[in-house]
């Protein structure tokens, strides 16, 4: 099967690319296509998302969309690239690059957005080091799960357009469907874009690296006096606004490389992400975090370690004299974990039916946390049960229960309606998160069965996760035991 450049069976499917990345200086891509694939078959269309973005659903959810979905045909005004970066994994500094991944190029909206469209497992590219490029039916409809319910819970997120098969299997322990995800987001521009255009790009590249990413995310940064110092800033904010989110609603990202982690605070690369159920802050379900590197409690740390990465790449831009640049950029990430510290506290007053601030509220969520790990309740379903008044009948243990005198002293000091604090706390307390066993179960009935409405009737139970009349049934209930459960990478 050949590709049908540049043209679209149908002129009304809606594509309207502008490819601003490929401006950029030669050395930041490889021009590369999608390799087509035998026999590409609709799994899942995301209709919402494409109307959003412009695209005419009716046009892309049958066998023409599975095509485009697949690499198999490029949409008019795709100038396909695979992207270079570099980026710490788990520690270690390596050059990287999109190995499985083609960006077709950046839709926009018709409200004016600029959005990233690319195919994930669309062959190799000039970057793949020895992998064959292609992904796993399973992994692609996790990452769909996945950034559906971040999306849904108003976490920063990339998002997930399609997922179609190959007709074709992969090798991974054994032999596995091929798929195809379509990933929409702000940019893919990562910390490790700009590690790799500090380390080879040269001082040009990186000045026109940083130029493209204020003038696409943060414009008014270039009015400030040092635009590259006030572009940490804006980096430093939404990735403490992002990762406090995580924290508020137990998601673990399970491989917080460099490369992972962008500029625009969108959470993105969903490979052995899972939600936390028993709240323990060491919580790990990554086979490859052996050392707990990511585990949940340690995110906002290594959110810090992984700014402080990015701000080493700005040292030339920031300043002529290398010593004032770095007491410049030291300065300003002592941002980060005040930022962090408060919007993870006001979203834990929200999620307690907090309204105003007291002194004392950090060491009332403190001592609620630490209970909680001793009892080893349910981290989202004792916040619901907090919520609708039946935490005393849910909770064991006496660490809870004088906890829970102690919030009632603090709620009735603010004087407001017990519907106020409610409607607060259905607001900040999801009622239903993406169990890492209801997960499993889709990708189970998918790769094995070929069977789809598990995974349909999933993700409809987490589109609405604070429509607290919505019944949910059996997604509420966290599994029997989850010893020895772990997600995997996918590659």
């Amino acid at each position: 099967m050949t590709h049908n450049q540049n043209t679209n069976v149908h002129d009304e499917t809606g594509w309207n690319f502008d490819n601003s990345y490929r401006r950029l200086p030669d050395a930041f891509f490889a021009e590369v296509e999608p390799i087509p694939v035998p026999h590409p078959e609709d799994v899942t269309f995301n209709r919402t998302l494409a109307e959003s973005l412009g695209l005419n659903p009716d046009k892309l959810a049958g066998m023409e969309g599975a095509a485009t979905f697949a690499g198999n045909y490029l949409p008019l005004g795709a100038e396909p690239i695979a992207q270079a970066y570099a980026g710490h994994q788990f520690g270690n500094f390596t050059m990287l690059g999109d190995g499985r991944a083609v960006l077709l190029g950046e839709q926009i909206t018709p409200d004016g957005r600029r959005v990233d469209i690319q195919l994930k497992g669309s062959g190799r590219t000039p970057f793949s080091r020895g992998g064959d490029g292609r992904a796993a039916l399973g992994p692609m409809i996790r990452e769909h799960i996945i950034s559906e319910a971040m999306h849904a819970l108003n976490i920063p997120t990339s998002r997930s357009l399609s997922v179609v098969t190959t007709g074709e299997g992969v090798q991974r322990e054994i032999e596995f469907p091929g798929a195809v995800l379509t990933r929409v987001a702000s940019s893919h521009l990562r910390f490790g874009t700009f590690q790799y255009a500090a380390k080879w790009g040269g001082y040009d590249n990186l000045k026109a690296l940083a130029n493209y990413a204020i003038e696409r995310h943060y414009p008014e940064a270039a009015d400030e006096d040092n635009p590259y110092l006030a572009l940490l800033e804006k980096v430093i904010k939404t990735q403490a606004d992002t990762v406090a989110k995580w924290q508020l609603t137990g998601f673990i990202h399970g491989v917080m490389n460099t490369d992972n982690m962008t500029l625009s605070g969108e959470t993105i690369d969903y490979g052995p992400c899972a939600f936390m159920n028993t709240y323990d802050p060491a919580t790990v379900f990554s086979s490859i975090d052996v050392q707990g590197r990511y585990a949940y409690g340690n995110q906002p740390y290594i959110t810090g370690w992984n700014l402080a990465r990015f701000a080493e790449t700005l040292i030339p831009l920031i300043n002529d004299d290398q010593e004032k640049a770095v007491e410049l950029l030291q300065e300003k990430m002592k941002l980060f974990s005040e930022r962090y510290q408060q919007n993870w506290l006001d979203g834990m007053r929200a999620k307690l039916g907090l309204f105003d601030t007291e002194e004392g509220d950090e060491a009332l969520v403190e001592e609620l946390l630490t209970a909680m790990e001793k009892t080893h309740v349910d981290f989202t379903n004792t916040f619901r049960a907090l919520t609708y008044g039946t935490f005393l009948e849910t909770s064991c243990g006496r660490e809870l229960n004088d906890w829970h005198d102690k919030w009632q002293s603090r709620l009735k000091r603010e004087g407001r309606s017990e519907e106020d604090v409610r409607r607060r706390m259905e607001t900040a307390n999801p009622a239903v998160i993406p169990r890492n066993h209801r997960v499993e179960e889709a990708l189970e009935a998918a790769v094995s069965k070929s069977d789809y409405t598990v995974m349909e009737k999933l993700l409809d139970a987490l589109s609405d996760p604070y429509d607290h009349t919505k019944e949910y049934g059996s997604y509420t209930e966290p599994p029997e035991s989850e010893q020895g459960y772990q997600t995997f990478c996918g590659t």
